[in-house]
């Protein structure tokens, strides 16, 4: 009875601590729900604060990257405007600077050339009076001339006066002596050839070495045919590029240096054949290749040259330059004379105009081309002052016929472009008596074709004066360093 009444004592006492522990718990828990509440609510005012901030900053940066910009620009645009300033400044010293300086060289210009008139005058007075003091020793010596032809033309008429007389007082005495026949005399050479002593002197000095060659292979009594022609085969196969120039004229050199064959059999062939194959060539490059072998050749072995213009003077004679006038009495017949000048006699008969034309053009061409020509390394024995030489000798002697007229256009077309080069005004002068003497001179009467060809040619060497194309470098001067596979010359 005891015991029950003390458990229920502890059973109460238990009931309150524990609904005071409960209470008591309640209220932390409240407390810490609302101190965590209040907690959220201000972490979520600081997070808007923040966000706030943070926006503000950005935009704040950005406003100040503007401004920067704007400053850059500003400063950029400052600099500009500097730098156009200082380049419009001293462009203007420069051009004050050059006006100053074209203004000096004009001054500069006009003393000089008000010196060079004066000393023109100068010269041209003195010169005046030196063709004054010529022309009265010229006529003076024509009157002494004309004195002493008085004199001889008296004694040759007193000397036919005493012939006849004797003459007439043997018929006289002898009736039957004056019944033989008198063949008319023939005109001499000189009257029928129309060119230099220079020309006629040298071109004799070729021809004796060349006749001194051929005798020389004569007598070797030997067939060299295999040799022709392997000489032949080279000089075909001749093209516009540096290798293959290069390599033919080797091998064209170590042939005649080799001791299989007489070297003067080897340069007599390659002189025949350099020159025939430049008749079947139709563009300026391979006659200008051709023309590059012969100097690097002949640079090696020099009599070479001799025999190769010797040759050309033989096949050519406008190549010297020289003319033969037609005569009937030097000459049997017309054919004769054909071949004096160069025509070609093919199964009995004389070749036509047109072959002789086109052939005599071809070998000028390849005479035109070798005294312009210049291969570095190696040097020319027939160059520019030959070519020089020639054309002198050919305004000074030659006359102006459709032949000639063809060997001047072929000659200027190839070597007027170095001529021009090398002698410049001069040379303009001699294409200016070209232009009035020659094509004065050059006739276009006889027959119909004879007389295109005259006008044709005739057109293309006014042309080319009128045009300058001699300033232009020809076709086929400058090498290629390889052939394009479509081309062959």
């Amino acid at each position: 009875m005891q015991c029950h009444q003390l458990m229920d004592k502890a059973g109460l006492a238990e009931g309150a601590v524990y609904e005071l522990t409960n209470e008591f718990r309640l209220s932390i828990t409240d407390a810490v729900r609302s101190k965590i509440s209040s907690l959220e609510t201000e972490l979520v005012n600081e997070n808007e604060k923040f966000g706030s901030l943070t926006t503000k900053i950005d935009k704040y940066r950005e406003l100040q990257h503007e401004r920067e910009r704007k400053l850059d620009l500003q400063y950029q645009r400052t600099i500009a405007e500097a730098l156009d300033n200082h380049l419009t400044a001293v462009q203007r010293d420069h051009e004050h600077i050059s006006q100053l300086e074209e203004r000096r060289i004009r001054d500069d210009m006009a003393r000089a050339e008000a010196k060079r008139r004066e000393k023109a005058i100068q010269e041209e007075k003195i010169r005046q009076e030196r063709i004054k003091a010529e022309e009265e020793a010229k006529l003076r010596s024509e009157m002494a001339e004309r004195a002493k032809l008085v004199a001889l033309e008296a004694e040759k008429k007193a000397a036919e006066e005493a012939a006849a007389k004797h003459a007439s007082e043997a018929l006289d005495t002898a009736p039957n002596a004056g019944k033989d026949s008198k063949e008319a005399p023939r005109p001499s050479v000189r009257n029928i050839i129309r060119a230099s002593e220079n020309a006629l002197e040298l071109e004799k000095r070729r021809q004796q070495i060349y006749e001194e060659l051929s005798t020389k292979n004569k007598a070797l009594n030997q067939d060299y045919h295999s040799l022709g022609k392997l000489i032949g085969r080279l000089i075909r196969t001749i093209s516009a590029t540096m290798e293959n120039i290069r390599t033919r004229a080797e091998e064209i050199i170590k042939l005649i240096n080799s001791s299989q064959y007489p070297q003067s059999i080897s340069i007599k062939l390659f002189a025949e054949k350099i020159v025939s194959n430049c008749t079947n060539q139709r563009s300026s490059n391979a006659i200008f290749a051709a023309s590059r072998v012969v100097v690097i050749v002949t640079s090696k072995i020099p009599l070479a040259m001799d025999i190769v213009i010797a040759e050309l003077n033989r096949v050519c004679i406008y190549t010297v330059p020289k003319h033969i006038s037609y005569s009937e009495v030097a000459f049997r017949t017309k054919d004769d004379y054909f071949k004096a000048i160069g025509y070609m006699e093919v199964d009995g008969k004389i070749e036509g105009l047109d072959e002789y034309v086109e052939r005599l053009s071809s070998y000028m061409k390849l005479y035109g081309a070798l005294v312009q020509t210049d291969v570095g390394g190696f040097q020319n024995l027939h160059g520019t002052k030959e070519g020089w030489a020639w054309l002198a000798r050919f305004l000074n002697t030659i006359p102006a016929n459709l032949f000639t007229a063809v060997a001047l256009d072929s000659f200027l077309g190839m070597a007027g472009y170095g001529m021009y080069c090398r002698y410049k005004n001069q040379f303009e002068k001699l294409l200016s008596i070209i232009a009035g003497d020659f094509l004065n001179a050059l006739q276009e009467g006889g027959r119909e074709s004879r007389s295109a060809k005259v006008s044709k040619v005739k057109m293309s060497i006014r042309n080319y004066i009128e045009s300058k194309q001699y300033m232009k470098e020809p076709e086929g001067l400058q090498l290629r360093s390889h052939l394009d596979s479509h081309v062959y010359c």
